[in-house]
């Protein structure tokens, strides 16, 4: 399990955008010639208006990617060692030589936690020798110097990837990625960390799936396309959303990042299905509408 845990990790190729989310050759070449941000803002909202996107970027513009020309889904982000833009994206991992994102995310999971029990087992194994030695019980061949190499190394690599693997589960739990964790992903209303979440067992069933049998098997079970995902303001009743946005609102100003609250009937819809949501005067409005 543990040696096809790591294959699958290593040979599974990172899940990319769909066709829908790059722009057409006349949007594309409209988009090249404009000089201004705001028109080729405008350019990217009429051909994200679509698509489910509910996120933008900090600054409140549609997250395009130059370098590979599509508008990126919500969680996607562009690796610039794979040089592609990958779905729900959390890291590169050196250790797999891939972008650990929507299509192995799992896979990676299995390879840690089978990673742990082989050290564990490893260690284990190896420990009555070490007593021995360390009570210099044991024969004096050349079997002492394996026997601390294996002791060692096996503990060592279990205290790291027990820490990396409680780590990512924690991030399980929240459904967050690790790029999430530390930049939060920008809503309508703000950044929300938990954006996402929709509560502890359904995080987990979004990347295991809703078969147990393949749980702890590296087949992919995840759920949805990885271009677009459920988020927690969506299903839940007025009141909850309204304290869940005043909430974030109170966040955000605490971080001298102040935004305003959206109402709940926007946060139900798209985020990119009015232009009236990307726009915070009325002044701004006007400019928009005398361009159209």
């Amino acid at each position: 399990m543990f040696v096809w845990s790591y294959w699958m990790t290593i040979f599974t190729s990172p899940a990319s955008p769909s066709k829908e989310f790059y722009l057409s050759s006349s949007e594309k070449e409209r988009y090249e010639k404009e000089f201004s941000q705001e028109r080729q803002q405008e350019i990217l909202r009429r051909a994200a208006r679509d698509l489910p996107i509910y996120t933008t970027s900090a600054s409140r513009t549609i997250r395009y990617c130059e370098r590979c020309q599509l508008i990126k889904p919500d969680r996607a982000h562009h690796c610039s060692a794979c040089d592609i833009c990958i779905l729900k994206m959390d890291h590169h991992c050196p250790w797999v030589n891939n972008c650990v994102g929507f299509s192995n995310y799992k896979f990676f999971l299995l390879f840690l936690l089978y990673s742990l029990l082989y050290c564990l087992f490893v260690a284990t194994t190896v420990l009555q020798y070490f007593i021995k030695f360390w009570t210099n019980e044991l024969s004096d061949t050349r079997a002492k110097f394996h026997v601390l190499f294996l002791f060692f190394v096996s503990t060592m690599f279990f205290i790291s990837v027990l820490s990396l693997f409680s780590y990512h589960c924690w991030l399980v739990g929240k459904n967050r990625t690790t790029i999430e964790s530390f930049r939060s992903p920008t809503f309508s209303y703000g950044p929300d960390g938990n954006g996402f979440s929709l509560g502890c067992s359904k995080n987990w069933r979004q990347v295991f799936g809703d078969e147990k049998k393949y749980w702890l098997l590296p087949i992919f079970s995840s759920l949805g396309d990885g271009c677009s995902f459920p988020t927690r303001l969506v299903g839940m009743d007025p009141e909850q959303a309204s304290v869940a946005n005043q909430n974030e609102y109170a966040r955000s100003i605490g971080s001298n990042q102040p935004f305003p609250i959206k109402p709940l009937s926007e946060s139900k819809n798209r985020l990119l299905d009015s232009e009236s949501q990307w726009i915070e005067n009325g002044s701004e409005e006007g400019t928009v509408r005398s361009g159209l």
